[in-house]
C-alpha cells in the first residue's frame, strides 16, 4: 500500500505529487487525449516518479471507464486515483475502474453552496454518509474542498474537521478560479493547520500567474501534498506545473522528491503533442527560451561557467545544451564562439569588426540570426589576419 504525506528522508521532506494531467488537464478547452495517449502519458508520468496520478473522471462515459481501467491493469508503481463529484453514482462509477483511490469534490463557498442549491448541513450529511461507504471499496479516500479560497474561513475549518471525523486519509484545499498568492496561501494554510492535524493538499489554479509559487508554498506552510500537471496544462490559464514545482523543489535544498528531472523534457513534449498546445518559448524549464542566450555580457559569462546566467543546467531536465543566440545585443566572444563550432576561426579584432554588421541586420530583420545570414556576413572579413 502506497503512503501519502510529507515524509521525512535522508536529505529533506519529501512531499506527495499528485499528478492530474488526465483528469484537470484534458479539461482544458478543447483537449481531447485518445486511450492511447492516455496510457502513454500515464506510462510517462509512472516513469518520471511521481507519486500519485488523478487517472480521471469515471462518471464522464464508459469510454472513460475502459481507459481507466486499461491504465490500472498495468499495475504502475505509483496510487491510481478517480475523481467523483459528492454523490453516490459518481463513486460506483469509479469502483468499476479498480482504482486504489477515490476524490470526492464538495462545494464550500458561499457561492457555489448557492449555485448546487445546497447549503453546509447537506455537506456535512454528505460527508457521513459518502466517505465511510467509499472507505469499503478504496484503500484511499480523499475529500476537496472546491472553491477554498473564496470560503469563510471558519467554514472551512469545520469542513476540514468534518472530513476528518469521517475518516477522510486527506483533505484538498482547491484555488478552484486561481484568486490566492503565496501570502494568502501561508495565511490559509497555516490557520487550518492550527485548527486540525489533517493531512493537506493544495490545489492550484493560475489565473494570476501564481500557480506554481502557490504549489511551493502550500508546501511550507504545511502541506503534506500538491495537485499538479504536465505543463501546467488545465481549466483557463492551467494548473500549477509539474516540471516547474519539481525544479523549484530539488533546487530548494530542502525538499527530496521521487521525481526524475531528466524526463521532464521528454514528457512534456508528449503532453503537448497529445494536447495539440504549443509549448510556448518562455515557458520555464521545458520552453525553447529557456536555456538560450543572446546577451554579450551573459554569453561571455557563459562560455567561462555554465552557471553563471542559468539556475540549473539543461541535462539535468532532459534538454541537451544550452544555445548562445547571434543577434543585436551579442558580443565578440559570442561570435568568436559561434564560428569556431563552425570550424572558422576569428580573432578578437575581427569578431569587433563583424559586431556592427550583426548588430545592424539583426535590427533591421528584428530577431536573432539565422546560420545563413552569420555565413554571408563572415565572409566580409576581406582579409585574415
Amino acid at each position: 500500500m502506497h503512503t501519502s504525506g510529507s515524509i521525512p528522508s535522508k536529505s529533506g521532506i519529501r512531499p506527495w505529487i499528485i499528478d492530474t494531467t488526465l483528469r484537470d488537464g484534458e479539461q482544458a478547452p478543447g483537449v481531447v487525449f485518445s486511450s492511447a495517449e492516455k496510457m502513454e502519458i500515464a506510462l510517462e508520468l509512472a516513469d518520471t516518479g511521481v507519486n500519485e496520478l488523478e487517472v480521471g473522471y469515471p462518471a464522464i462515459s464508459e469510454e472513460e471507464r475502459q481507459s481507466i481501467r486499461k491504465i490500472v491493469s498495468r499495475q504502475l508503481p505509483l496510487r491510481l486515483s478517480s475523481w467523483a463529484r459528492a454523490k453516490w453514482q459518481d463513486i460506483e462509477d469509479a469502483c468499476r475502474c479498480g482504482t486504489e483511490g477515490v476524490h470526492i469534490s464538495f462545494p464550500v463557498s458561499a457561492l457555489y453552496l448557492q449555485l448546487m442549491e445546497k447549503d453546509y448541513a447537506w455537506v456535512q450529511q454528505q460527508l457521513h454518509e459518502l466517505v465511510p461507504k467509499a472507505k469499503k471499496y478504496f484503500t484511499y479516500v480523499t475529500v476537496g474542498a472546491q472553491d477554498a479560497t473564496r470560503a469563510e474561513p471558519e467554514l472551512l475549518k469545520q469542513f476540514i474537521l468534518d472530513a476528518d471525523a469521517c475518516g477522510a486519509d486527506r483533505i484538498r484545499i482547491a484555488d478552484t478560479v486561481g484568486i490566492a498568492n503565496p501570502v494568502s496561501v501561508m495565511t490559509l494554510v497555516g490557520l487550518l493547520k492550527s485548527a486540525s492535524p489533517a493531512a493537506l493538499e493544495f490545489h492550484a489554479h493560475n489565473d494570476l500567474g501564481m500557480a506554481t509559487a502557490n504549489a511551493f508554498t502550500a508546501l511550507e506552510a504545511g502541506c503534506s501534498a500538491v495537485s499538479v500537471s504536465v505543463t501546467g496544462l488545465g481549466e483557463r490559464a492551467g494548473n500549477a506545473a509539474l516540471e516547474e514545482l519539481s525544479v523549484a523543489l530539488e533546487l530548494s535544498g530542502k525538499y527530496d522528491t521521487r521525481i526524475d528531472m531528466t524526463k521532464l523534457s521528454r514528457l512534456c513534449a508528449t503532453v503537448s503533442k497529445a494536447s495539440g498546445r504549443v509549448i510556448q518559448d518562455q515557458k520555464p524549464v521545458v520552453g525553447k527560451s529557456a536555456f538560450q542566450h543572446e546577451s554579450g555580457i551573459h554569453c561571455a559569462a557563459l562560455l567561462k561557467h555554465p552557471l553563471s546566467y542559468q539556475p540549473f543546467l539543461p541535462d539535468q531536465v532532459g534538454r541537451e545544451h544550452h544555445e548562445l543566440v547571434i543577434g543585436k545585443h551579442s558580443g565578440s566572444a559570442a561570435l568568436q564562439h559561434y564560428f569556431s563550432g563552425k570550424g572558422l576561426v576569428i580573432t578578437r579584432n575581427e569578431a569587433n569588426h563583424l559586431l556592427p554588421i550583426v548588430r545592424t541586420t539583426a535590427n533591421e530583420k528584428k530577431r536573432a540570426l539565422k546560420a545563413h545570414e552569420l555565413e554571408r556576413i563572415y565572409s566580409t572579413l576581406a582579409v585574415k589576419q
